[in-house]
């Protein structure tokens, strides 16, 4: 297994020495294995590439490149170049938040530093025959952030109010908070009204396709 990189700069070269080849070839030179289609291996793209690139965070709450402070997140593009899905950022936390902010949140480690690695991924493409792009690494300007903080914040006070099942993917600009479990027979805790314990399904905190796109539009015209 490649060691994980020691500087951003050998990160950044590793990054530089994928662009181009295909899913498939990536696997085949790394003795990886290969999904027939991902219904049941969705997380494959990402888990081959983190593999590849020497990330060590594994399931942690703790960005992918630790020592770096660098988040690895894989970007579907259709034809188009346009994100075909929204991005996965971290759990959401509906017990035990007392004292929880934005500037101790998971959801703001991860977004500190973003490696973001384009792959076409269009929905007719075999996974093995997917392109990866050029990646490119991202810090939140200021709007940015304070777009995320108060989406964050926002949503939050909704579970700490005992509102957990009221939270939809409409809400937040540019972070939405949606169920995220295999099936709807895996439940966790949650806040409920009066402030008894539910039961519920695990949420997770999603970056809204219209944001990752802004950040792709930002970075290749810029």
């Amino acid at each position: 297994m490649p060691t994980p990189p020691r500087s951003i700069a050998e990160l950044m070269q590793r990054v530089d020495s994928i662009a181009g080849l295909t899913l498939g070839e990536l696997a085949a030179a790394h003795q990886f294995k290969t999904p027939d289609d991902l219904l049941r291996e969705k997380g494959w793209p990402g888990q081959l590439i983190e593999h590849v690139l020497g990330a060590s965070a594994g399931s942690r709450p703790v960005p992918d490149f630790e020592h770096l402070g660098i988040e690895l997140k894989t970007l579907p593009l259709g034809f188009n170049g346009k994100p075909l899905e929204t991005t996965y950022v971290s759990v959401v936390p509906l017990v035990n938040i007392t004292g929880l902010c934005w500037q101790n949140s998971v959801v703001k480690h991860k977004l500190t530093h973003v490696l973001w690695l384009p792959v076409l991924a269009e929905r007719d493409i075999a996974p093995v025959d997917r392109t990866i792009g050029s990646g490119f690494l991202w810090q939140p300007n200021a709007a940015q952030e304070q777009q995320l903080r108060q989406d964050w914040e926002e949503q939050m006070e909704l579970v700490a109010l005992g509102k957990v099942e009221e939270i939809s993917g409409h809400l937040g600009e540019v972070l939405q908070i949606r169920p995220k479990a295999a099936h709807s027979k895996v439940l966790t805790d949650a806040i409920g009204p009066a402030g008894k314990l539910i039961k519920t399904l695990p949420r997770g905190f999603y970056l809204k396709t219209q944001f990752t796109a802004e950040i792709l539009r930002q970075h290749f015209s810029a």
